[in-house]
């Protein structure tokens, strides 16, 4: 097995680990979390804005370390040191998911209602669930631009 397929592999594992973990804080904050209404509202707020900001991060670190990555190794899948960057892109994207998460399992914690909480769940399973590894070559980064003949 070739050291990219062992990545892949190794990234989609980790994916999957954390989708179970989002759905496991969900259980776990109707489990354990407080009673709903006594959130404040500007924590709300406040969460929803590091939410919207994370969410950007998480483009911007796709679309520097994975995509810039991927471009390299479709051309030299051999270099050591860009499959590591490749593979660190990934990993921070999936742990900026998972942060998205537990934004919503905090929401769940400080008095927030599961309904308020949700979008963080679903925001944060959503993108970890579409952002699986693919292997460079395999049209990672999106359309190409067509060739003229």
């Amino acid at each position: 097995m070739s050291v990219m397929r062992a990545t892949v592999r190794t990234l989609r594992l980790v994916q999957w680990a954390m989708l179970a973990s989002i759905v496991l804080y969900g259980v776990v904050g109707e489990i354990a979390g407080s009673s709903a209404g006594s959130a404040n509202a500007s924590l709300s707020y406040i969460f929803t804005t590091a939410g919207v900001a994370m969410v950007g991060v998480i483009f911007v670190v796709r679309r520097t370390l994975v995509f810039r990555s991927a471009e390299r190794l479709a051309v030299r899948p051999d270099d050591s040191v860009t499959l590591s960057h490749w593979r660190t892109g990934y990993l921070a994207t999936y742990a900026l998911c998972e942060g998205l998460a537990l934004f919503g399992l905090i929401l769940r914690f400080l008095g927030c209602s599961f309904r308020q909480c949700l979008p963080f769940y679903i925001g944060g399973f959503v993108l970890l669930f579409f952002f699986g590894p693919r292997e460079p070559g395999s049209n990672e980064s999106g359309p190409q631009e067509p060739v003229s003949s």
